[in-house]
């Protein structure tokens, strides 16, 4: 995890990340490498105050974190006591616990980031919630002329077979409108926002209405900026900082990191799971791989089909036979899930 290039400067100015800030966030990043006594994780300490870069404008950056794997291991102690230490160890148990959804020991961590997104992302995001969030204030400042707008390949019809996903992918000359359609609206909304701001000396629509503010920019005072904002599109970028629990991160996850979620938000959860998660608490990222990104939960008509299918294969009574950690030892499966899986599987079959 410690070969992650951080952006150019360049690269970082093309994210609408000025010098100056990016100055400060070297900075910061530089001062927080001192002494301290809490727990710290070493892949943290190296990204920290550091942008992911994401979309064409976007960006993440974690500001700060609480914990480590221990912290986990630690509350769950209290709750199921000393003995635990010689019945299974830390691996061990945070799988047992991630497995069996006992989720109150993973609260003990937290993690803080900074998130740079279009305001339908944001909007997306907020219905997670548990966690705190303090977002750009548009009642108090302008936003940026920074716009969302998708790369071909992102552009795509509606599913037949889901009524919020995509389906097939345009055609290059389909795309190449949409995507001049979606910078033309854009820029227009901005360029009315300025206006309406008593922000703009110029009026490149050529827009009569405009033409009278800015003809009458004496007497005209600007529209309030919580009413100017009314007018923008929702693939304006907005920022916010976003703090959550470890457990509700998990649940986060575990939903905007799904196949199923929509791309423009599970690029950013992408980076949070495989470039922050999986360095601050591998033990945990491979136990949440394990028992939820890569799981599958099958309804009870699909038990019934698959006892069928095995019983069809004349394997129910040899079951306990083939599902063994020792059949299995690069899984981290243990006697308990076998016993487990076995049970499940016969059903009322035995």
């Amino acid at each position: 995890m410690d070969n992650i290039v951080f952006p150019t400067l360049a690269e970082l100015n093309a994210h609408g990340i000025s010098n100056a800030q990016a100055q400060e966030m070297e900075d910061l990043h530089t001062y927080g490498q001192k002494t301290t006594v809490r727990p710290t994780v070493a892949h943290m300490e190296h990204i920290l105050y550091k942008p992911f870069l994401v979309l064409n404008h976007g960006f993440l950056r974690v500001i700060d974190y609480m914990g480590n794997q221990a912290a986990v291991v630690q509350a769950a102690r209290v709750s199921y006591g000393h003995g635990t230490t010689k019945l299974r160890s830390d691996i061990g148990l945070l799988r047992y616990m991630l497995s069996h959804q006992h989720g109150t020991p993973f609260e003990m961590c937290e993690i803080k980031i900074h998130v740079k997104m279009p305001i339908f992302v944001a909007r997306q995001w907020i219905r997670h919630r548990t966690a705190n969030v303090n977002e750009y204030s548009a009642r108090y400042s302008i936003l940026d002329r920074e716009f969302y707008i998708p790369a071909p390949e992102h552009m795509a019809a509606q599913s037949n077979e889901n009524r919020q996903g995509r389906g097939s992918v345009l055609t290059p000359n389909q795309a190449i409108v949409i995507r001049d359609l979606l910078l033309e609206d854009a820029q227009r909304n901005y360029d009315h926002y300025e206006a309406m701001l008593g922000e703009s000396e110029e009026n490149p629509d050529g827009n009569d209405n405009v033409d009278r503010l800015i003809n009458d920019s004496d007497d005209f005072p600007g529209l309030a900026k919580e009413l100017a904002r009314m007018n923008l599109t929702l693939n304006t970028y907005t920022q916010w900082y976003w703090k959550c629990d470890l457990r509700n991160f998990l649940n986060f996850l575990a939903l905007r990191a799904d196949a199923h979620a929509q791309y423009e938000i599970r690029v950013y959860a992408d980076i949070l799971l495989n470039q922050v998660l999986k360095g601050w608490l591998p033990d945990v990222y491979t136990a949440f791989m394990d028992y939820n990104v890569n799981a599958v939960t099958f309804s009870a008509p699909m038990m019934h089909i698959m006892r069928d299918v095995i019983i069809a294969k004349c394997l129910m009574e040899e079951l306990h036979l083939f599902i063994t950690p020792s059949r299995y030892p690069t899984l981290l499966i243990t006697e308990r899930e076998c016993a487990a899986m076995v049970k499940s599987i016969r059903g009322t079959t035995t």
